[in-house]
């Protein structure tokens, strides 16, 4: 299942979701992030809190959400807070969690485990799920 997360700025939260689903749902999961705003670059605490949990993000950096290719995303995980009008999209969902940007390192640790959570859940819906696609079947169905 292709997976896109997005925030505002591409920089903290929707960058920690892609980390982890990277790291934790390879198996299951196809993933990118992007911004409505893109930051310049993701900020050297994100960097740190994730590495914390053995997360490099070396080749992470913000992106336009409109640079993107999303007629073949299956689901857009939504972490902007706004709504997500214009887009071609057919399946998102909205993840409330709060932008740490400006914020102190321990709440950037925070929403960096909050975020470990949420994108956990999802991976192991995507597995339970995967279980009962027809043998043979490459992807989750769309829709």
């Amino acid at each position: 299942m292709k997976v896109l997360f997005v925030c505002i700025g591409n920089a903290c939260r929707s960058q920690m979701a892609e980390g982890f689903a990277r790291a934790y749902g390879a198996d299951v999961l196809e993933v990118e992030s992007a911004g409505l705003s893109p930051a310049s670059m993701i900020p050297e605490v994100t960097r740190k809190v994730m590495l914390e949990k053995g997360i490099k993000m070396d080749d992470q950096f913000p992106k336009d959400v409109m640079d993107l290719q999303l007629h073949d995303v299956d689901l857009v995980v939504n972490l902007s807070g706004v709504a997500l009008r214009g887009l071609p999209i057919t399946r998102s969902r909205d993840w409330k969690v709060k932008d740490p940007v400006g914020q102190k390192e321990s709440f950037h640790r925070q929403i960096r485990d909050e975020l470990e959570n949420l994108v956990m859940s999802l991976i192991l819906e995507m597995r339970n799920h995967r279980q009962s696609w027809p043998t043979g079947a490459a992807s989750a169905p769309r829709g």
